[in-house]
């Protein structure tokens, strides 16, 4: 059985950001689900289609806005009559606030564009264009400017409250440790704050207990490893710093109501 592509970036002339259209998409699309290790960004004029992004299903019309991050499992469901614009990217292209928005992982991954707003951020879009094509687009310092300033146009809607500064912190730290650290104790130490206010900060910022926010990038992960990397759920299990594979699948269970295997049964398309 082959395994879930793997996508890493290859940039034309080693450009930190590449355009395409949604026409190309279609060319290049087999239907796999996928995982890269880049930015995918795509704006939508017209058309209908769907995208699932981490086993959600997200359909798409005019003024879409479809935001793939790395690391993101997805699959282009329906890419129909869809026209627009796809921006590639590495997570170092962006500056200032534009990294910042990069740089969060729990910024929406599909919504619509306001209106008013569309205008500009055709615009953008339409400058980036023209920079990805210029002949000294590889420098990169300008392209970066330049889709930063599509991001902060595009904004985002992150759900989360952004005045949490230690809730940004602590979300931070949990990306880099989550893998063997679960308990909120651990990130109030190393970020140097008593776990009490630390849990107060992130209930502000996400309406949700630390514990609760680091049970849910466990078990984001955790479906990503069963159904692009095909792992078992020991294997799974320890990989993410489990002590033994039944504490994994208890967990799992949990959270999920359904065992490890079962997910995986359900998730995994039939023929990759």
């Amino acid at each position: 059985m082959p395994r879930i592509r793997q996508l890493t970036y290859q940039p034309p002339r080693s450009a930190p950001v590449e355009m395409m259209s949604f026409a190309k998409l279609r060319r290049l699309n087999s239907g796999t689900t996928e995982r890269a290790d880049f930015h995918v960004l795509g704006v939508v004029r017209r058309g209908h289609g769907s995208v699932s992004a981490d086993f959600a299903d997200c359909p798409l019309a005019a003024r879409s806005v479809v935001w793939i991050r790395p690391g993101v499992v997805h699959r282009w469901d329906d890419l129909g009559d869809l026209a627009g614009d796809l921006v590639l990217f590495v997570p170092t292209a962006p500056v200032a606030g534009g990294r910042e928005l990069a740089a969060g992982p729990s910024a929406s991954a599909c919504w619509t564009a306001d209106a008013e707003q569309w205008p500009l951020i055709t615009a953008a879009l339409a400058h980036l264009r023209s920079e990805t094509g210029a002949p000294d687009a590889h420098t990169g310092d300008l392209l970066g400017l330049v889709l930063s300033a599509l991001l902060l146009r595009l904004a985002p809607p992150s759900g989360v409250d952004t005045g949490h500064r230690l809730f940004h912190r602590f979300r931070a730290a949990v990306e880099e440790d989550f893998r063997g650290h679960h308990d909120v104790a651990h990130y109030a130490r190393k970020l140097g704050y008593s776990s009490r206010t630390l849990t107060r900060s992130v209930q502000a910022a996400t309406g949700r207990t630390g514990k609760d926010y680091l049970s849910e990038r466990l078990v984001l992960e955790a479906k990503r490893l069963l159904a692009h990397d095909r792992l078992s759920a020991a294997r799974c299990g320890e990989r993410l710093g489990f002590p033994d594979p039944s504490n994994f699948s208890a967990f799992f269970r949990h959270q999920t109501g359904i065992r490890p295997g079962q997910w995986q049964a359900r998730h995994v398309p039939e023929g990759e």
